[in-house]
C-alpha cells in the first residue's frame, strides 16, 4: 500500500514527493525501495504489487524499473485501506485464486531483515493450515499515543517457530494513562499494519463486514475502464481495513514480531528510531558536526555539510528549497509553518 503522503514530514515531502519516494532513514534507498528489496526475499519479485495513487505512478516506476502492467495499480483517489485491499484482491485473484496474501504499508521501518523474513513465512505456514488472519504485532518498547494497539490471549500456538496468539480486540490511539497500562500489563502489541491471510479468507472476511465494497470491488480486472474505476471510487466507502474488519472478525491471530518495527509517522517517532550519538543526537542524513547540542534529529540532503550548535530538542530538516527548524515538542505546528511558506512563495511571485 503507497498511496500515503506523509505530510508530518514537511519540508522533506510534498504532495509531488510523499513519504514512501523519501530517503527518510539515510539508508540510500526510499521507503518504498527498501519495502520492495525486503519482500524480495519471501516472494518472487512478479508477485509484488503495489497500489498507488494515478498521479504518482510514473515516480514509482521509476523508483523500482521493470515492473510489469499488473504489478501497480492505480487509485483514482484515496479511500483508505479497505477499497485498496479489496482492489489488489480482486486482480490477484486473476492470478491465483488461492493465493496467500500479504499485505503490508510500503513507508514503515524494519530493523532485522533475518527475523522479518521468518516471521512472515510462519505467518504463511498458519494461514495455508488455517482459515484465519494473521496481524503482526510489534513488542511496545513506550506508551507511544499515535499507534494502534491490540490484546491477545496469554496461550500460544505452537505450530511455528514465532508466538502466535488469539486476539481479544484492537485499540486505536488511546490516551496516555490507558497506554501505560497496556505496556504494563503485557498484554498488547503494537498493530503493524501487517496482514497475512488466503484470498477465499479475505474474500469472505470482505463478504461479511464490508459487502459494498466486496460488491463493488470483486471482479475488477486490469481492464476495466478508467471512468467505471472512478465511479466505484466516488462511491465506496472510505474505510481502514481496521475498523472495517479485523475489529469485527472473531479468526484474527496476532504474531509477536521478532523483529524492530516503527511506522515513522512523525519527525519524533523517526528520531526513536534512529542510532542516537553520545549527545542524544540522531543524524538521519547528511555530514554534520554538533557543538553543545543534544536530542536533535537532523535530515539534510545526503551531500550537504553541517556546524549546529547550541541546540535542544530541536527537528533540523532541509527539503528542496525549505529549512526546517523547530523545537521537537512543537511539529504538530507544521502545517501552519507550511502554510506560511507558501504564502511567503505566493508573495514572492
Amino acid at each position: 500500500m503507497a498511496g500515503g503522503f506523509g505530510s508530518r514530514f514537511w519540508p522533506l515531502c510534498s504532495v509531488s514527493k510523499p513519504k514512501q519516494f523519501i530517503d527518510l532513514m539515510g539508508t540510500g534507498e526510499s521507503m518504498i525501495q527498501e519495502t520492495f528489496h525486503r519482500f524480495e526475499t519471501v516472494c518472487l519479485r512478479e508477485n509484488i504489487i503495489i497500489v498507488t495513487t494515478s498521479t504518482h505512478e510514473q515516480q514509482l516506476r521509476k523508483s523500482i524499473p521493470d515492473l510489469l502492467d499488473y504489478q501497480v495499480l492505480c487509485e483514482p483517489f484515496r479511500r483508505n485501506t479497505a477499497p485498496c485491499i479489496a482492489f489488489a484482491a480482486s486482480i490477484i485473484e486473476k492470478i491465483n485464486p488461492n493465493a496467500n496474501i500479504i499485505v503490508t504499508p510500503a513507508d514503515h521501518a524494519i530493523f532485522g531483515a533475518g527475523e522479518f523474513r521468518r516471521n512472515i513465512n510462519d505467518a504463511i505456514e498458519v494461514v495455508d493450515k488455517h482459515d484465519w488472519i494473521v496481524t503482526i504485532g510489534a513488542r511496545p518498547v513506550n506508551p507511544n499515543i499515535k499507534y494502534g494497539y491490540i490484546q491477545f490471549r496469554e496461550a500460544s500456538l505452537k505450530s511455528t517457530s514465532s508466538r502466535i496468539h488469539k486476539v481479544i480486540t484492537f485499540v486505536e490511539k488511546p490516551p496516555f494513562e490507558m497506554a501505560c497500562q497496556f505496556i504494563s500489563s503485557g498484554e498488547f502489541l503494537w498493530n503493524a499494519g501487517i496482514y497475512v491471510w488466503r484470498l477465499p479468507v479475505l474474500k469472505d472476511a470482505f463478504r461479511k463486514y464490508l459487502p459494498s465494497l466486496a460488491e463493488q470491488f470483486f471482479g475488477l480486472t486490469l481492464e476495466t475502464p478508467a471512468k467505471q474505476l472512478r465511479d466505484i471510487y466516488t462511491a465506496a466507502q472510505s474505510i481502514s481495513v481496521d475498523y472495517g474488519i479485523m475489529e469485527k472478525a472473531d479468526n484474527v491471530y496476532v504474531m509477536e514480531a521478532d523483529f524492530g518495527w516503527s511506522d515513522v509517522e512523525t519527525w519524533n517517532s523517526l528520531y526513536m528510531a534512529k542510532p542516537k550519538d553520545n549527545d542524544g543526537n540522531a543524524i538521519a542524513s547528511g555530514h554534520v558536526k554538533t557543538y553543545d547540542t543534544s536530542n536533535c534529529i537532523v535530515h539534510l540532503h545526503p551531500d550537504k555539510y553541517a556546524i549546529i550548535q547550541g541546540l535542544d530538542d530541536y527537528i533540523i530538516a532541509a527539503g528542496s528549497d525549505t529549512l526546517l527548524i523547530c523545537r521537537r515538542d512543537q511539529e504538530e505546528q507544521l502545517m501552519k509553518f507550511n502554510s506560511d511558506i507558501e504564502l511567503m512563495k505566493s508573495m514572492k511571485k
